[in-house]
């Protein structure tokens, strides 16, 4: 099945909120390597100007990637999720996330096309906070092998 450019522009519904713990954020920092101490120390954060412990940048991945899952999987998009491979990525913050925050994420399509033999997707995921502010958007670009007819 080719990929349905009707899906250009739909949005997902959000996702249920993820609560942001300290731990998961010093696991976070652990496992990228990152030893800025406003992420693992609670008082080198407020040092800073922050409430409490913020996450790397990347972090927002682990949020974002729940949400692609519900664009991916739609079989009536026609893109092939077994055999995708992550293209790219980037953030776009309006403040960082923190230690505390609930946060649930809404996913866009933002393009679909077929190119070279492969369908690439582009989604925006747009993270809000429990009072419905926007915190990141985060842009992933999916490619997989095209399934669609005339690949």
């Amino acid at each position: 099945m080719a990929l349905d450019q009707s899906f250009v522009g739909r949005t997902y519904p959000p996702t249920e909120p993820y609560e942001v713990g300290r731990e998961k954020i010093r696991e976070f920092a652990a496992a990228i390597g990152d030893e800025n101490p406003a992420y693992t120390d609670v008082e080198a954060a407020k040092a800073l100007g922050h409430p409490d412990l913020v996450a790397p940048p990347t972090f927002a991945f682990t949020l974002s990637y729940r949400a692609v899952a519900q664009v991916v999987t739609d079989p009536e998009f026609g893109f092939d999720h077994t055999r995708l491979v992550h293209g790219g990525q980037r953030f776009v913050y309006t403040r960082p996330v923190r230690a505390g925050d609930r946060l649930t994420v809404t996913s866009t399509v933002e393009s679909a096309r077929t190119m070279a033999g492969n369908d690439i997707i582009d989604v925006r995921g747009d993270v809000h906070d429990a009072l419905g502010e926007h915190v990141v958007s985060a842009y992933t670009k999916l490619v997989a092998p095209a399934s669609g007819e005339g690949s």
